[in-house]
């Protein structure tokens, strides 16, 4: 078999490779929970989602990430913000 026989026949399965690929699926909490070590908070942070929602936050360097779930259906995530470490804080009021 020659190199251009095989790149031939290779080039038309790369194009359809995108064809094959699935919708991205949303971060449910299950999801987040297996794969993220993280805190539960009380209440979510004012410039998240306040209604029917739930937050977690997770710590890394020195900030703090605070990802806002549905409480409907899969719980979903909803929402996303990052603070600085020394405003810990204000997140806990």
């Amino acid at each position: 078999m020659s190199l251009k026989y095989s790149l031939s026949a290779l080039v038309p399965a790369l194009f359809a490779l995108p064809a094959l690929a699935q919708d991205p699926q949303p971060l449910t909490y299950a999801m987040f929970e297996a794969a993220v070590p993280h805190v539960d908070l009380e209440t979510c942070p004012g410039s998240l989602p306040q209604q029917d929602s739930f937050c977690r936050a997770s710590v890394k360097h020195s900030e703090i990430h605070v990802f806002a779930f549905s409480e409907d259906g899969d719980s979903p995530m909803i929402g996303f913000a990052s603070f600085p470490a020394d405003q810990l804080g204000l997140l806990l009021k």
